[in-house]
């Protein structure tokens, strides 16, 4: 854990005093985009923390939502996207390491980047769209369907037929 960490929070007030509570509202401008894929917090993106910090016995109990917006290709035509995100998330920061997945309250901190990193990045969209109703492109040439509603191509023939289409095109040359 770093010090320098815009996640990384003092509970120094709470640590021991079960019952304790502080709530905490933080803006943090992301020095890395979170997600990869067809949408994704971008580097420079804002999260906005809703923080609510419990002292129990075991740790400190963390709550929280984070707000922000995810940017994108639509997954059918492929325009940009904005995707609004509001993510809850609950974790215990334990006193001392009892499993090995826990997270630890170290030097009278907590470090939250793991935290929300794993919220905001279950909760993105897989298939952002741009609209419910978007039509997206046509498979055999690209052109936007949403644009061009009425668009048709011949129907391809089937290759098992080939061979009665070069015998019906050399007849009606006889």
């Amino acid at each position: 854990m770093t010090a320098q960490s815009k996640f990384v929070i003092s509970v120094h007030d709470l640590m021991h005093k079960p019952g304790n509570m502080r709530e905490l509202d933080l803006k943090i401008d992301l020095d890395a985009p979170l997600g990869a894929g067809l949408a994704a917090v971008p580097k420079g993106g804002e999260l906005d923390i809703e923080l609510r910090l419990e002292s129990v016995h075991e740790g400190i109990y963390v709550s929280g939502d984070v707000l922000t917006t995810a940017e994108g290709e639509c997954s059918r035509c492929l325009d940009p996207v904005k995707v609004p995100l509001e993510v809850d998330f609950a974790e215990l920061f334990a006193y001392s390491l009892e499993v090995e997945d826990d997270f630890l309250v170290v030097d009278e901190k907590i470090d939250l980047e793991q935290v929300i990193v794993d919220a905001v990045v279950l909760s993105l969209p897989f298939t952002p769209i741009c609209s419910e109703n978007c039509q997206g492109l046509c498979a055999q040439c690209g052109v936007k369907l949403d644009e061009n509603p009425g668009h048709e191509h011949e129907a391809p023939i089937d290759s098992r037929f080939s061979e009665l289409k070069k015998l019906s095109e050399t007849e009606g040359q006889d």
